[in-house]
């Protein structure tokens, strides 16, 4: 199961001009509301947290293994122009194809969700560290301009929406099933033998883990026949047939 790197702002100081928290606290309450999604299409994540900074998450990135890291932020407007700039940026390094393809998949998705389609990109960049230090394929969202209002206010109303968006977007990069989170609860395994956690809702798949016959595990989501679950430190697809 594919694995990211999670990122929200660590940047504090930066005030929405609705006087309601700052890029850290809002972005931080994105990625909040991404997890739900996130544990029901079976993508797993380390998160960064407020404490840090850009460079120390990179590192703590680095010194793991991912699959994609993803940043979240909001911009601002240079002074002169403050407040009168709306739009979304997805940032990634010119040389990556994979950060490249990513890119292009969130701006396809937060079109549909944006009020100005017309002004969600794509931007290859080399100064910004999160993309361009990055061991793995990586993306920085600039989700609206904090200093504009309308934008601000984009955010503060719409995080369940966007982040089931970009949720809906990790699985199109990973080519996994979008799967609507559900409250998650216990189950438990009922099979003569074992039960085979896998890679894919398929069962020509790759074998995660073999799940012993009466063993709990946590199910996130449903997928046809199929249930997204925790087992230990494995996440996977197990058949829904033996889990009771």
């Amino acid at each position: 199961m594919p694995i990211i790197y999670l990122s929200p702002s660590t940047q504090e100081n930066n005030a929405y001009v609705t006087g309601t928290g700052s890029e850290e606290y809002w972005m931080n309450r994105l990625a909040d509301a991404m997890i739900p999604y996130l544990n029901s299409c079976g993508i797993r994540y380390q998160r960064n947290t407020p404490d840090m900074t850009a460079g120390s998450s990179i590192r703590q990135a680095n010194a793991g293994w991912y699959d994609f890291y993803l940043a979240l932020h909001s911009n601002a407007a240079a002074p002169d122009n403050y407040g009168n700039v709306r739009g979304v940026i997805a940032f990634y390094y010119p040389t990556s194809t994979q950060g490249q393809r990513a890119a292009q998949i969130f701006v396809n998705n937060l079109r549909s969700i944006y009020p100005l389609p017309d002004k969600v990109v794509t931007r290859s960049t080399t100064s910004l560290g999160e993309v361009r230090d990055s061991k793995f394929p990586a993306v920085l969202l600039e989700l609206g301009y904090h200093d504009n209002y309308e934008d601000a206010r984009w955010i503060e109303n719409n995080l369940t929406e966007i982040a089931r968006n970009l949720v809906l977007s990790l699985t199109d990069f990973f080519d996994i099933p979008f799967i609507w989170p559900t409250d998650p609860w216990e189950g438990t395994v009922n099979v003569s033998g074992t039960l085979n956690l896998r890679s894919r809702p398929s069962t020509s798949s790759s074998v995660i883990a073999n799940i012993p016959n009466g063993a709990t595990v946590r199910v996130y989501g449903r997928y046809e026949d199929w249930y997204v679950v925790r087992y230990g430190e494995y996440m996977g697809y197990a058949a829904a047939a033996y889990i009771t």
